[in-house]
């Protein structure tokens, strides 16, 4: 299926390209959440007429991850969990637990921003976290997991 893009996505084009994509990508993703339409003659002539607008809320959409990779660069994050003698956590740190300790920091995060490629936090320690705020925006969080153990 031909659709034209209305926003800049990962691995697959920018603003205005004209793309082939599965059936189902396209229904299911694109189109419902008004990131593409489909490729007829009217939707192209749309796309010509209104690249500028398009163009700017993707640029403002780039500052605005800009400003928030500085804000989450310059925190430093602590999280407190139960662990054994050892610093190995009864439980894990995922995802959630990152992106609400960071709102709680000042920065809104959403969880799907959080990229943990090696699963959630099962140790005690200091880790970089890297989270994907926007297709060419990825920020470097330092997060302390600090162990607590049981009496």
């Amino acid at each position: 299926m031909e659709v034209i893009l209305f926003e800049k996505i990962d691995r697959l084009g920018s603003i205005g390209d004209l793309v082939n994509v599965k059936a189902g990508f396209a229904r299911n993703f694109l189109l419902p959440q008004g990131k593409a339409k489909v490729a007829t003659d009217a939707n192209k002539a749309e796309i010509e007429s209104r690249r500028a607008e398009f163009e700017k809320l993707a640029a403002d959409a780039i500052v605005a991850a800009e400003k928030r990779r500085e804000q989450i660069e310059a925190l430093s994050i602590e999280i407190t969990a139960k662990s054994g003698t050892e610093g190995k956590l009864f439980g894990s740190i995922g995802n959630v637990d990152i992106a609400s300790a960071l709102t709680e920091a000042g920065v809104e995060v959403e969880k799907r921003e959080v990229r943990l490629p090696e699963g959630p936090i099962r140790q005690a320690g200091e880790y970089e976290i890297t989270l994907h705020l926007h297709t060419d925006v990825d920020a470097v969080a330092k997060v302390t997991i600090i162990g607590e153990e049981e009496a």
